[in-house]
């Protein structure tokens, strides 16, 4: 291993709390998965079938951590004028591997917290209407914000109950977990036919629809059964 000392520009690690373990997750890499619920899909013009999922990543260092209790102040960002919220399952790796089995694939699955998939939808627009990647919409700082991860040990493994999304008090988005296209289970075992998972990789399992956008100085409350409700405020 190389000498922290010989690094040019060290690094520091991206790390979530674990609810009551005192104890932190270190991220590796983030995966989203694209179109998840078939309202969703439907909204943004694709098509619900039960199509193999997709994929794509988002940096991580875009990691934004709010803790229960405190609001979190979230930077509208650069370059949109249209910034949606997508409330998500988020699904921590503890046990890695490849081509996994869909039946075991929750053995690899440590912990569980809510996200909040941030997106320049007009940017993610713009880049698929002219056939371009359209990370400048989903992959840009602070874009992958997220509650503290609770153990699957302690909740059990999450696969329905209701998953909501409010601004100013007002609810956009509510679904249930059970309306996934693609259960967690499936998600990685889909994903490490593309990748070798290993602990420190988290994955965004989708968002219901009614999508929408907020402005500085909305306030949004994203919750999931069984998992703290995060807070967060458009800076």
């Amino acid at each position: 291993m190389t000498p922290l000392a010989s690094v040019l520009f060290p690094v520091a690690p991206v790390l979530i709390p674990v609810c009551r373990s005192g104890r932190h997750f270190q991220v590796r890499r983030i995966y989203c998965v694209g179109r998840n619920y078939a309202a969703h899909a439907r909204e943004m013009g694709g098509d619900p079938a039960r199509e193999p999922p997709f994929f794509f990543q988002k940096p991580t260092d875009a990691i934004q951590v709010a803790l229960p209790g405190v609001t979190l102040e979230h930077p509208y960002p650069s370059m949109t004028a249209n910034y949606h919220h997508e409330v998500e399952l988020v699904a921590a790796i503890g046990k890695g591997g490849r081509d996994i089995d869909a039946f075991g694939a929750l053995d690899c699955v440590c912990a569980y917290a809510v996200g909040l998939d941030m997106t320049r939808r007009d940017l993610q627009r713009a880049m698929a209407e002219q056939k371009k990647p359209w990370e400048v919409g989903k992959s840009f700082d602070h874009a992958a914000i997220v509650g503290q991860l609770h153990l699957a040990s302690d909740i059990g493994h999450l696969a329905r109950g209701a998953i909501t999304l409010a601004v100013n008090g007002q609810v956009r988005q509510s679904s249930d977990l059970a309306n996934m296209t693609w259960s967690v289970a499936e998600q990685v075992a889909n994903l490490s036919r593309y990748y070798e998972l290993l602990p420190g990789d988290i994955i965004y399992s989708g968002t219901p629809e009614n999508v929408g956008p907020v402005m500085p100085g909305d306030v949004m409350d994203a919750a999931i059964a069984g998992l703290d409700e995060i807070r967060v405020r458009i800076a």
